[in-house]
C-alpha cells in the first residue's frame, strides 16, 4: 500500500481551527504517513507538532510558510526534513514578525475609526497562539456580529480593496529565499498556481527564483487542474527543483480542503519526501 503525505498545512499556531497536536492525529485519522507544519511566519507549534507524532506514529516535518513582496502575490515554504535547523528561522523573521503586528494595529485603529469596537485583547484571545493577522480580526468581526461570515468580513473590510486594509511589510523574495536557505531548510514556491502565469511566464520566473536559491515547486497543490500539474512537474524537472506537494489545509477556517486530499483529487506519494530529505542533505554539505 503505497503511502501520502502532506507537506502545507496549518494550526492555530498561525491561521488553522485544529492544534498542532489534533492535526498531527487527525493526519493519522487520514492514513497519513507524514505532514508537514507550515505556519504562517511561525514555528511556535512544530515541537507540540513532534511531540504527537512521536506518539502517533505520524513523521512531522518542521516547515513555515512566509509571504515575499510580489504582485500577485508570492509565498514560500521552508521545508526542514532534517534535525532542528528549523529553529534558527526565528530570528530570521524578528522583522516580519513585527510588521505582521504593525498592520494589525492599523488594521484595529480604522475600523476603530469606523465605528467598530474591536481590540487588540479580543483578537489575540481568537488566536490562541503568538501570530495574529487578518482571519483573526475577521473571526471578531463575526463573533461581535459585525458580519455574518469570515468572507464578507475580507470583502467588506480586510481585502486589499477593503474599508480597513493595509499594506504589511514583507521580504523581497531574494531575502525569504535566502532567510530559509541560512537557516537550512529547503525554499519551495507554494501553489504556484495562484500566480497565474502562463508556461513561458512561470519559466522566467523560475529562473529568477533559482538564481537566488530557490530549491523546490509544489507542483501537487489543492487548487491544481490535472493541466497544472503538469505544466509544473514539466517546469520542475526544467529548473532542477524538488518536487512537493500540500492541501493547504486549515481545518474548518478553509472550507472544503481536506488533510491529504485537498478538494478529493490530491495524492502526494512519500517518495517527493525521499528525494527532498536528499537534497536538503545536499544542500547544507
Amino acid at each position: 500500500m503505497e503511502n501520502f503525505i502532506d507537506l502545507h498545512t496549518h494550526s492555530t499556531a498561525s491561521d488553522g481551527s485544529m492544534s498542532p497536536a489534533e492535526l498531527v492525529r487527525h493526519a493519522k485519522e487520514r492514513g497519513l504517513a507524514a505532514v508537514a507544519l507550515t505556519d504562517h511566519d511561525t514555528v511556535d507549534g512544530t515541537q507540540e507538532a513532534i511531540k504527537e507524532g512521536k506518539r502517533s506514529g505520524v513523521e512531522v516535518i518542521p516547515g513555515i510558510e512566509i509571504s515575499v513582496r510580489y504582485k500577485p502575490e508570492m509565498h514560500i515554504l521552508g521545508l526542514f526534513p532534517e534535525g532542528d535547523s528549523y529553529l534558527n528561522i526565528r530570528s530570521e523573521l524578528s522583522t516580519v514578525k513585527k510588521g505582521r503586528e504593525d498592520r494589525n494595529k492599523k488594521i484595529i485603529n480604522r475600523l476603530n475609526e469606523l465605528g467598530i469596537e474591536i481590540t487588540e485583547d479580543e483578537v489575540k484571545d481568537v488566536a490562541m497562539g503568538d501570530i495574529t493577522g487578518r482571519p483573526h480580526i475577521a473571526r471578531v468581526l463575526v463573533a461581535k456580529g459585525y458580519v455574518k461570515t469570515i468572507d464578507e468580513a475580507f470583502d467588506i473590510y480586510l481585502c486589499k480593496e477593503g474599508l480597513a486594509y493595509f499594506q504589511r511589510f514583507e521580504l523581497e523574495p531574494a531575502d525569504g529565499i535566502k532567510a530559509i536557505r541560512k537557516s537550512g531548510g529547503v525554499p519551495v514556491i507554494a501553489h504556484p498556481v495562484f500566480l497565474r502565469k502562463s508556461y513561458d511566464e512561470m519559466d522566467k520566473l523560475l529562473k529568477e527564483l533559482k538564481e537566488y536559491g530557490l530549491g523546490g515547486i509544489e507542483a501537487h497543490y489543492s487548487e491544481n487542474t490535472k493541466e497544472d500539474t503538469g505544466k509544473f512537474l514539466r517546469l520542475a524537472i526544467k529548473h532542477e527543483l524538488v518536487v512537493t506537494g500540500g492541501s493547504d489545509f486549515h481545518g474548518n477556517f478553509k472550507s472544503g480542503i481536506e488533510l491529504g486530499c485537498g478538494r478529493g483529487g490530491l495524492k502526494v506519494p512519500y517518495e517527493l519526501l525521499d528525494k527532498l530529505r536528499e537534497y536538503q542533505n545536499n544542500m547544507n554539505r
